[in-house]
C-alpha cells in the first residue's frame, strides 16, 4: 500500500472560451435589436375617461397656458418663476397641507412649466397633486370628428 501523500491539483477554470460566447451574444443582440427614437413617437396624451371635476374647498386649480403663462384658481399670476407661483399658491391654500392641487395644463404647455407648478406646490407644503383631463369623448368632438 502506497500511503504517500500525492500532490493534488487544483481545479482550474477557463473563463476564455465563457467570455467568448457573451460576447458572440451581445454582438449578436446589439445587431438584432431595433432602436426607436422618440422623435417618431406621437403622443396626445391630457385625454382621459374619468369622473366629472367636484368643486371643493381644499382643491387648487392651476391653469398652464400654451405660452407657459399661469393662473391660480383664475386669478392671473404675475411672473413665471417657481417664486411667483409658490405665492399665490400660498395665498389661495385654505386648507393648508391638506390642500389638493390640480394641473390644468394645455396640451402643447411646455414641459417645464408643468415642472414649475410642482416644484411651487412642494415649496408651499402641498403634496397631493392631480392633473386635470377632458374626456375622451369630448377631445373627438373638439377635433372635429
Amino acid at each position: 500500500m502506497n500511503f504517500r501523500p500525492r500532490a493534488k491539483d487544483e481545479p482550474e477554470i477557463n473563463l476564455i472560451p465563457f467570455i467568448d460566447v457573451l460576447l458572440v451574444i451581445l454582438i449578436f443582440m446589439m445587431l438584432t435589436t431595433t432602436y426607436s427614437k422618440f422623435t417618431e413617437l406621437q403622443l396626445t396624451l391630457p385625454v382621459a375617461d374619468a369622473e366629472q371635476q367636484r368643486d371643493h374647498p381644499k382643491e387648487v386649480i392651476v391653469a398652464v397656458a400654451a405660452d407657459g403663462r399661469y393662473a391660480v384658481n383664475k386669478t392671473a399670476v404675475d411672473g413665471k418663476s417657481v417664486d411667483a407661483v409658490a405665492r399665490a399658491l400660498g395665498q389661495v391654500a385654505s386648507a393648508g397641507q391638506g390642500s389638493v392641487v390640480i394641473i390644468s395644463a394645455d396640451a402643447t404647455a411646455p414641459h417645464q412649466a408643468v415642472v414649475t407648478v410642482m416644484e411651487a406646490a412642494r415649496r408651499v407644503g402641498l403634496s397631493q397633486i392631480t392633473f386635470a383631463t377632458q374626456s375622451s369623448a369630448s377631445a373627438r368632438a373638439g377635433n372635429g370628428r
